[in-house]
This record gives structure tokens, sequence and C-alpha cells, in this order.
């Protein structure tokens, strides 16, 4: 899309941090486009103090009613992350998809804003190599199209990091002592995980260094002595810990707690971004590993086969929906009504071990289940299974190979 006409803008609600590049972001947009600019901060469980981004903004000359700051925690997991997991999605068959599903409710509360107060356009942070600025616009344009979207990474001639700190500098703007120079790796964080990528993770070849990691314990010096812990679901969402009711947001915050104790959830990837380029990035999803594979195993005693299995095959076109940034397309929207619906008997409870850097599955039942001991029992099964009925069985299934060996012989 091209650049907004300058003197069209007269007010801009700006995805805000309070960070250093949406602090810049803030003051270029004063700057450029002349114009009133409302911040917005998203409390989505990244576990830092927010406050900091009010004073930061009141800093820069924005009145308190220019200046947002939500708490979006349980929206966040029981209308983004929630439905997610009902797919077990994950992208390229690792990836939980921790940036990806924030992006659609920010932008969805940017819109918001930008109604109630009469702006013209919406700012973000996105750099013009990512997959963000991607995920933003889509999900503003699905949900506004009319609305005008300022990239200013796309617009400036601040090209470094070095770049910024010196236009920051030469406007008094604060710069933290940790910013000077470049920073050793780029993180973003939320409830469901954070990632860190670029600099001393851009070589595939090196082994991520210990520093890195912030939300995990080294799995090698988690406890010797096993963990085991109860999650109970409704209808394909978690509900429960331990027989303790928690509302969604809650049971992500007490799975992040025992996932870090443990070590779980740690991943290294390169991962294909939407705009072209391959993308090595370390991220640490403690309790959604844990509630991932714990949803996993309640489904395998309540749904068919093949809902399962469909759902298997759904699931990396969900993934890569999220991931590419079409949460608000119709075609997700589609698949998560396939996905709901199959939801409807997934209730029960699920046993895990948790153990140096492992979420184990040791147990299941469920009021819906379809795991009849009495048919695969190796004892009698008093007339439950008649097995010479599989003669005939393995006959049909086999006749196309019979008669393919027979031509070919």
């Amino acid at each position: 899309m091209p650049s907004p006409d300058k003197s069209a803008i007269k007010k801009v609600v700006l995805s805000y941090s309070g960070g250093l590049d949406t602090t810049v972001i803030l003051k270029w947009l004063q700057e450029t486009y002349d114009c009133e600019v409302v911040t917005f901060t998203a409390d989505l469980g990244q576990g830092e103090e927010l406050e900091p981004a009010r004073a930061k903004a009141k800093l820069m000359g924005l009145a308190d009613e220019n200046i947002y700051i939500d708490d979006l925690r349980e929206e966040f997991v029981r209308d983004f992350i929630f439905p997610m997991m009902r797919a077990n999605a994950r992208y390229e068959g690792d990836y939980l998809l921790g940036t990806s599903i924030a992006r659609p409710l920010i932008t969805k509360r940017l819109i918001e804003i930008a109604r109630e107060t009469g702006a013209d356009a919406i700012a973000h942070g996105a750099t013009g190599k990512g997959n963000d600025q991607v995920r933003f616009e889509l999900s503003a344009y699905a949900l506004d199209p009319n609305i005008k979207v300022i990239a200013p990474w796309r617009e400036w001639e601040l090209t470094s990091r070095t770049a910024l700190i010196a236009w920051a500098e030469a406007r008094q703007i604060p710069v933290a002592k940790d910013k000077r120079g470049e920073s050793p790796f780029s993180t973003d964080a939320n409830l469901l995980h954070t990632s860190s990528e670029g600099k001393v993770l851009e070589d595939p070849w090196e082994e991520t260094p210990d520093y890195v990691y912030s939300r995990t314990d080294n799995p090698e010096d988690a406890p010797d002595l096993a963990e085991y812990i109860t999650i109970d679901f409704e209808r394909g969402d978690g509900v429960a810990l331990n027989g303790t009711a928690m509302s969604p947001a809650t049971l992500l915050t007490e799975l992040n707690t025992l996932g870090k104790r443990h070590g779980i959830g740690r991943l290294d990837l390169v991962e294909n971004r939407f705009v072209g380029m391959k993308s090595r990035g370390m991220y640490e999803t403690p309790g959604g590993e844990i509630y991932a594979r714990a949803h996993r195993g309640i489904e395998s005693i309540t749904l068919d086969r093949g809902a399962a299995h469909l759902k298997d095959e759904l699931m990396p076109k969900y993934a890569e929906l999220i991931y590419n940034g079409f949460w608000f397309a119709p075609e997700r929207e589609m698949l998560q009504a396939a996905i709901d619906l199959s939801q409807v008997k997934v209730s029960g409870t699920v046993r895990l071990k948790l153990y140096k850097g492992m979420a184990s599955v040791v147990g299941r039942k469920s009021p819906n289940s379809l795991y009849s001991e009495r048919h695969v029992t190796f004892e009698d099964d008093a007339g439950a299974y008649d097995q010479k009925d599989a003669a005939g069985f393995i006959k049909l299934n086999a006749l196309r190979l019979r008669l393919l060996a027979q031509r070919d012989r």
C-alpha cells in the first residue's frame, strides 16, 4: 500500500510498547505528519510493568486521554489462544504461534480506539522484513477497509539501530543504557510465549547461548523429581488445574510457572517467513507446550478417528493462515467452525508428568470416552469382537493390491 497522504492525517493511533523504537516512532509521527498521536499499549501478559509506557508517552507531550493501556489477558487466552489450541495448531509442525496469535487482537483494539477517538490512521513499529507488518495490516483492513496504516520502517531513512539512537538523542529522547549500541537479540513476549531473534541467533549452526533464555529454566538443572498435574477440559478448552477451576488466563499463567520450573517449551527453529526469507528464532512456550500436549491427550479418547485425522489434515493450513496474518479471513473462520464442532465432546481430565524439559501425557479419562477396554483386551472379550470378521475386511482391502500385482507380474 502507498504511504498515506500526510496532509490528510490529523490523528494516529500508535501501537506503543514504550521502548526505544516506538518512542522514536511517536516523535517521528508528530514531526513528519504534524498530527495528534494516541498511544495504545496492550497488556498481553508480557510480564513487564506497563506504567513506564504511560510516563514516556506523557514525556512526548501526550495528554492522559490520549494514552490507552488495556489489560487484554483474558480476552487473549479465551478468544484467540484457546480457539487456536483447539486445532492443535503448530506452524511447520513445531511453532505454537505465540507472536502470530497476538497481532490480530492488538489490531482489533487499535481499530476500536481509532473509531472511539476519530483517528484517521493507525501506526505500528514492525519492520519491512518481517511477518508482523503483514499481520497488523491484513487484520486492520479486514476490520476497517478504509483505515490508513502508517509503517514508519518502510518510510523513514533510519536503517540501523545506530541511526535510530542518534535520531533520538538529537531530540532529547531518553535512551536506556542497555540500548546503546546494538542489542544482542530482539525479543517479543506475551502470556503464551517469548521469542528471540537476531544477532547471536542469526547463524543457524551456532547453539543458542544460555543467556538468551528468559522464560524457562535449563532442563538440565530442573528438579530431579517428576511433578504430576491434571488439567480438566470442557468442550475442548481447559477449565481447571489439579481440580481447581481457573479462568483461561489464570490457567495459562499457572502452567507457565510449572513449565518454567521444569524447563519445558524450548524450541530452536528455522522457519519460512511469509515475506519469503528463512528466519532462525528461539521460542519459549512453557505453559503452551504443556497445554497443547494435554489437549491432544483428551482428544485421543474423545474424538472419532475420522474427525481426528481430518483435523490433523486441516491443521497445517489453519496454522499457516494464522502465521500469515489471516485470522479475520473467511477461510480461517470456516476452518474454526469445523474445529469447534469437533470439540463438543472433548471433555475430561488429562494427567501429565513434567520432567526435565518434557511434558508427557500419562493418563486420560472422559465421560465421553470412545476407548473400549472390552474391545481391545488381550483376554476374553465375552463376544464383543469376532476376530473372524477381520479376514473378510483384509480380503476386501487387499483386492485392488492383488489385481495390481497380477497385472504387473
